[in-house]
């Protein structure tokens, strides 16, 4: 039996557990046979841990019990929510793969991209991949800082885009939280924007919401991912909202509407692959790369430069162009993404076995 180390965020986003699912749908193909996954938060921050992250607590219980590690998925870097301890990444004795992790910029008052101010320092970062065997980064701009850092990583998405594929556990739900439009929400002083950006999304809510029920879309709810996002869509009187903790329920939510309009990234790729009508509001580089990356770009909406109503409304009006995307994608950039993911899980679990 072997044992797989999970180091990954544990933090209040369920996206992370969709992140969580995708990983281990390709590990668990790779490995073709049992084996006990171990799973640690990548930071003892928000929870009550003293073992976490790439301590010297982790590594020894790894070099003891362990067979590998794998570091990811989600925004470590751009975060710097990996605890990472250079005197106990020298005694690891045990394959490290990092799984699709991303750093991305945020936009500054001038609306150019800049470095947040927590983002994780770049010697943690060498000193991550000096002992990496494999490393997949999420996305084109997270791989080209890597490499100017000198950093050894391949291009690899994000596996929430192949969730389809992995054995579906359907949770029961009310026929009244079927919805014909979800807004995947996030409270907007939890968005790395500038404040005057912050002020007026309320009001642009409203206009969304509006605009949706034009459109046909009557029973319209707010799916938050984070229970920080509930006091903002509390605030709405006429329009409900779903918080689930558990990541199947939350499929389940995103599998039982019409349409998925979304400022979350692991609503829309999820969506992409349940080819469940989706569109994307983005506000920072992480999702601008990803978006690219996936080579769905075009469809993206850029909150900060964009004419948001007009885009959704157009985007709305033309949502079949979504499927004839999709259709070509799934042949082409989407392909060779899921090749990459397949071969280095194959790789990792050849690396585990020797």
């Amino acid at each position: 039996m072997k044992n797989i180390y999970s180091i990954r965020p544990k933090g209040f986003n369920i996206g992370n557990d969709v992140i969580y699912l995708g990983i281990n749908h390709f590990v668990r193909n790779a490995f073709k046979e049992n084996y006990n996954v171990i799973s640690l938060p990548a930071t003892g921050k928000y929870e009550a841990h003293r073992k976490a992250g790439l301590s010297s607590q982790t590594i020894y219980e790894v070099n003891q019990f362990g067979h590998g590690i794998i570091v990811g998925g989600g925004n470590l870097y751009e975060n710097g929510e990996l605890e990472i301890n250079p005197i106990a990444m020298k005694a690891l004795e045990r394959p490290l793969m990092v799984f699709s992790v991303s750093r991305g910029k945020i936009y500054n008052r001038a609306l150019e991209l800049v470095d947040r101010t927590d983002t994780m320092a770049d010697d943690r970062l060498k000193l991550l991949h000096e002992y990496a065997d494999i490393s997949l980064s999420r996305d084109k701009a997270t791989k080209s800082y890597l490499d100017s850092l000198g950093c050894d990583n391949t291009l690899g998405g994000c596996p929430t885009l192949f969730i389809n594929e992995i054995p579906q556990h359907l949770v029961p739900i009310m026929e009244t939280d079927k919805t014909d439009a979800l807004i995947s929400i996030r409270t907007p002083t939890l968005m790395s924007i500038p404040v005057e950006y912050q002020y007026r999304l309320r009001d642009q809510m409203v206009q969304i919401i509006e605009l949706l029920k034009r459109k046909g879309y009557q029973n319209v709810k707010f799916l938050c991912h984070d229970h920080r996002d509930i006091p903002f869509a509390a605030s709405f009187d006429d329009i409900d909202y779903v918080y689930t903790e558990d990541v199947y329920t939350y499929l389940t939510y995103l599998r039982n509407t019409r349409l998925n309009l979304t400022f979350r990234l692991h609503s829309f790729i999820p969506c992409l692959s349940y080819d469940v009508p989706t569109i994307k509001i983005s506000y920072d580089q992480r999702a601008l790369s990803m978006l690219d990356t996936l080579g769905i770009q075009d469809w993206n909406i850029d909150l900060l430069k964009d004419d948001l109503l007009k885009e959704i409304e157009n985007r709305i009006d033309n949502i079949g162009d979504l499927g004839k995307i999709k259709e070509k994608l799934s042949k082409t950039t989407w392909a060779d993404l899921r090749d990459t993911m397949v071969k280095n899980s194959e790789k990792f679990a050849e690396l585990v076995s020797q």
